[in-house]
């Protein structure tokens, strides 16, 4: 059997097809899935991921964010969603953001949430005027995964101080000497519970039997304890990131 897990996406199971039927009668453009359909609404699939993420978990300290690889999850254009989040990130709509433990796996959060939150994060501390300047600068519109000495005080004339003051404040992550990634304050705590609900929804799709679950029974499941940003949110993940094996049928498959 494949290393992955298998993620049956429909009460038709592949190991018991109608006789008739094989494997290539599988129809990804034409399966019904639980989930709404995006492909011709990419812009509606960035609201209805960010709606999924629980903002009450984080006090509203998190602005609403989700991988760019959950977006792969319901528009299967790759390219197409990655040419949308590129052109988004230049017209300063949206920040991409590196999450630290995979260097293709972004953060995607709406500018104007990120702004609002990070302002608010930093709203009475001596940080106060340095985390305006760098959102005033164009540093989180830039593709660049990270950025050296250079570009920070060279370029946007950062000193050491003011680095100093943003890495504490969260805005910064040291990736090595002389050298930064932007990130989210207080973002910690969103990896800690999704790389935790990741491995409890992996988990539990293991312990089933011959390592197959209904899609549609998943999502409507209990979420388990470790699983705080919701079932939904990482059923998106696991399916985007490629984690889980998909197998689309038609509905008149029973």
């Amino acid at each position: 059997m494949d290393r992955k897990r298998k993620l049956i996406c429909n009460t038709f199971n592949i190991k018991k097809q109608r006789e008739g039927h094989s494997k290539n009668d599988i129809d990804l453009q034409t399966s019904t899935s639980p989930f709404p359909d995006f492909t011709e609404d990419p812009h509606g699939a960035i609201s209805y991921l960010c709606a999924l993420f629980p903002r009450k978990l984080f006090n509203d300290s998190l602005p609403p964010l989700f991988l760019r690889h959950q977006l792969y999850s319901l528009i299967h254009d790759r390219t197409a969603v990655d040419r949308l989040l590129s052109s988004l990130q230049q017209k300063g709509e949206l920040c991409l953001i590196q999450t630290g433990f995979a260097l293709d796996t972004f953060i995607v959060v709406k500018t104007e949430d990120f702004h609002r939150c990070t302002l608010l994060s930093s709203e009475g501390s001596t940080r106060a005027p340095v985390v305006r300047k760098i959102l005033d600068s164009d540093l989180f519109l830039s593709p660049n995964i990270s950025y050296d000495r250079e570009e920070i005080m060279g370029k946007h004339r950062f000193s050491d101080r003011e680095i100093t003051q943003l890495v504490r404040a969260g805005l910064l992550t040291v990736r090595d000497a002389g050298s930064w990634w932007l990130s989210i304050p207080g973002a910690g705590r969103f990896i800690t519970h999704f790389i935790k609900g990741r491995k409890a929804l992996l988990s539990q799709i293991r312990k089933s039997r011959y390592r197959e679950v209904l899609l549609t029974d998943l999502s409507t499941r209990k979420a388990p304890p470790n699983v705080r940003l919701g079932m939904e949110y990482h059923i998106h993940d696991i399916i985007g990131a490629g984690l889980v094996e998909c197998f689309w049928d038609s509905s008149s498959y029973i």
